[in-house]
């Protein structure tokens, strides 16, 4: 017996599925096939999608869109206004930096200041009744990079159950979601948690788990360096510029994928007391926060299951 494992490639990163039998290749690709669903209907890196065409009316009239891409629509504005550090409103910003793509600069202060105006989620008018999305100003535009792949790894786990799959992990690039026990004989999983200095795959530390979502947000996945300059891709809404701080990563342990994205944003804008503070006050999320110099802090519900390599 061992896990039946595939990669793939969607959502701008290496995807890893693996299943153990009875499940089988059917059920990698089923879960590949709803991967490339959402995809189609959520990027912003394609001129068409259902989040595009909302981009496309900015200024202009509502969108209505299918319910399932307007409910996690209203998930991302409604965790974006209160103003915690998670903005599905950032696109603008994101596209005029473009860390991690073709033409990374650094922008002009002015041009950075014009994003401001229009990266405010206050000025996403959502409409349930007609599962409608509306952006108030020209040139807005939503951008669910930040939450999109935990709400689609936690989609393939319900469809995995479905199928019947009894122990598989979903590995979208960084955002990992277990299923069932593990192989080893207390069915308790060994995850890493990423070495934010050294190369992918080098752990920092291991994390012992049952089944949950371990999703991390760093510094050390996009970055542009100008004139001895580093500059990450975590942006801060209210200067346009990166979140300045001592933080090189922020691991989140939940239930759900979806959760894990939201707070692992949170943590990281809101620094190592805030974000600690903030994350032990929610029940059922756990956080391991990594700063530059490798020191790292865990909130008491990961007090014996983090150890450092």
């Amino acid at each position: 017996m061992g896990l039946i494992n595939k990669s793939y490639y969607a959502l701008g990163t290496e995807i890893n599925l693996s299943v153990n039998d009875p499940a089988t290749e059917n059920d990698l690709e089923a879960g590949y096939r709803l991967i490339q669903k959402f995809e189609d209907k959520l990027t912003v890196n394609r001129n068409e999608s259902e989040v595009m065409s909302i981009n496309h009316q900015a200024g202009i009239s509502p969108v209505v869109v299918p319910s399932d891409t307007y409910s996690l629509i209203k998930r991302a504005v409604l965790v974006s206004k209160k103003h915690l550090g998670f903005n599905v409103a950032i696109g603008p910003l994101v596209k005029l930096w473009k860390i991690g793509f073709k033409g990374a600069n650094r922008p002009s202060d002015n041009d950075i200041k014009q994003r401001l105006n229009i990266i405010d989620p206050e000025k996403i008018i959502l409409n349930d009744t007609e599962s409608s999305v509306f952006l108030q100003e020209k040139d807005m535009e939503i951008d669910l990079g930040g939450i999109a792949k935990g709400y689609i790894a936690d989609q393939i786990k319900e469809l995995w159950k479905k199928r019947g799959v009894e122990t598989g992990i979903i590995d979208l690039g960084g955002n990992v979601l277990l299923l069932g026990a593990s192989l080893h004989e207390d069915g308790i999983w060994n995850i890493g948690v990423q070495n934010p200095i050294k190369p992918r795959d080098i752990s920092l530390g291991v994390i012992h788990t049952n089944e949950k979502s371990i999703g991390t947000s760093g510094i050390y996945e996009r970055k542009l360096i100008i004139d001895g300059h580093e500059y990450h891709h975590m942006f801060d809404s209210q200067t346009g510029y990166p979140i300045k701080n001592n933080l090189a990563s922020v691991t989140i342990v939940s239930d759900k994928s979806i959760d894990g994205e939201v707070w692992s944003t949170i943590g990281f804008y809101q620094g190592i007391e805030q974000g600690m503070e903030m994350i032990e006050r929610q029940p059922g999320i756990e956080a391991i926060f990594i700063t530059k110099n490798l020191k790292t802090f865990v909130t008491s519900g990961l007090d014996k299951k983090f150890n450092l390599i």
